[in-house]
């Protein structure tokens, strides 16, 4: 460049794509470093022993109790109020056409099928993935996880495998749980404005649900526990920065949570009802 050039501002639209261009392939790269900790997981679970690195039951019981038992009161509480919810708002659709008994019908596939995996996935996501990632995110800039290495100790066994199997484990029980509490709580609301009993209820709703119907929704929170394990672990191995890094990882964390729990839960749903 001769010393009368001067250096050419890019402009608006090279700025666009430039930006387009990086947020592309840093998540590229997120997606990426997603499936390897998949890869490393399933490899250090059942090749760690024959290194001598096993997986410890003690960390997997530690995060299943954190994950699971730990957020059974919150669970059951907003799962009940969703299950009252559809019970209200269906009773009061139906009664237009005469047809309010009936009402049991649509509570029982709409909480086993999709509110009962899907509000359980989002309270999981928001209460244990934004604490993975923020866990995982200070020990990084503490370099714990560099002091890991140093003593020969693989991190992802270490700190990624017993959350991803725990939340594995946990989210279909919980699902299970959070079945039983919404329709529950909805029976209680049936019973107050119809009349129908707890007994009758349960029975129509045995009558109406198929081994299929609860296979879906525990099938879809198995898939919402390994998201938010995978996302929760990459965001905080990702962090940057003091502080306001792991603030940021963490809000990331439940954002891209939610929204892949989301998403996957209505690509399952129009493929589960083809």
């Amino acid at each position: 460049m001769s010393e009368t050039e001067t250096p050419t501002t890019p402009s608006p639209v090279s700025r666009f794509f430039d930006r387009v261009g990086r947020y592309a392939v840093a998540g590229v790269e997120e997606i990426g470093n997603g499936g390897v900790l998949v890869v490393e997981t399933f490899f250090w679970l059942f090749l760690g022993p024959s290194r001598k690195q096993p997986v410890r039951t003690s960390a997997v019981f530690a995060q299943m109790m954190e994950m699971g038992i730990l957020a059974i009161p919150i669970v059951a509480l907003l799962v009940s109020a969703i299950g009252t919810m559809l019970a209200i708002q269906g009773i009061y659709s139906l009664r237009i056409f005469g047809a309010e008994s009936r009402v049991t019908i649509g509570i029982a596939f709409s909480v086993v099928r999709e509110f009962g995996p899907l509000i359980t996935g989002i309270l999981v996501a928001g209460r244990s993935g934004s604490a993975l990632a923020a866990r995982i995110g200070t020990m990084k800039i503490n370099q714990e996880i560099d002091a890991l290495k140093v003593m020969g100790i693989n991190p992802t066994r270490f700190l990624a495998v017993p959350a991803l199997l725990a939340m594995m484990i946990m989210m279909p029980t919980l699902t299970i749980f959070a079945d039983f509490m919404g329709l529950l709580a909805a029976g209680l609301y049936v019973e107050f404005d119809l009349g129908i009993s707890l007994a009758a209820y349960f029975d129509e709703i045995r009558d109406v649900l198929t081994t299929a119907d609860v296979w879906h929704g525990l099938i879809k929170s198995l898939i919402f526990g390994g998201l938010i394990a995978i996302i929760g672990v990459v965001n905080g191995a990702s962090v940057q920065g003091g502080a306001e890094g792991v603030g940021k990882v963490t809000t990331r964390a439940v954002v891209q949570s939610i929204s892949a729990i989301i998403v996957v839960d209505m690509v399952f749903a129009f493929l589960a009802t083809r």
